[in-house]
């Protein structure tokens, strides 16, 4: 059975060789990054295997899943159907899971205000749209 551990993203700064960053408050010193998000969380799933792979071998406990905060990590929304199709397409088309493509997604535009706009913009037009409909 494969644990779960939430984690953050940052963005690297080109100075710092560009990229993203991936870190999990659960594992101190747990960490990885990648060109690109989805590569970040590829290579962080990696650093986990390894970080409990030595833990074990030196006796350490290992804290379980969520165990650095309050809060579960877990979060859970209702989107219009329409847009729940366009996003489960595009998670198709790029060969990743939904919750992988809309956790990179929210990463890229929490750092870029401009998509965040134009997801706000998106969001309010596909609501919009939905209560026309009904």
């Amino acid at each position: 059975m494969a644990l779960e551990y939430p984690f953050i993203t940052s963005v690297l700064p080109e100075a710092e060789g560009g990229g993203y960053l991936i870190e999990y408050p659960d594992l101190p010193g747990c960490m990885s990054d990648g060109e690109t998000i989805q590569e970040a969380i590829e290579n962080g799933r990696e650093a986990v295997r390894c970080w409990i792979e030595t833990a074990r071998a030196h006796g350490d406990e290992i804290p379980a899943p969520g165990s650095s905060s309050g809060s579960s990590g877990r979060w859970v929304q209702r989107v219009p159907k329409s847009f729940h199709t366009r996003l489960a397409q595009r998670a198709e088309h790029e060969g990743v899971s939904l919750n992988a493509l809309v956790i990179s997604l929210l990463a890229e535009g929490l750092w870029d205000e401009r998509t965040c706009s134009l997801l706000n913009e998106r969001l309010n037009c596909d609501l919009r749209s939905h209560r026309q409909q009904r």
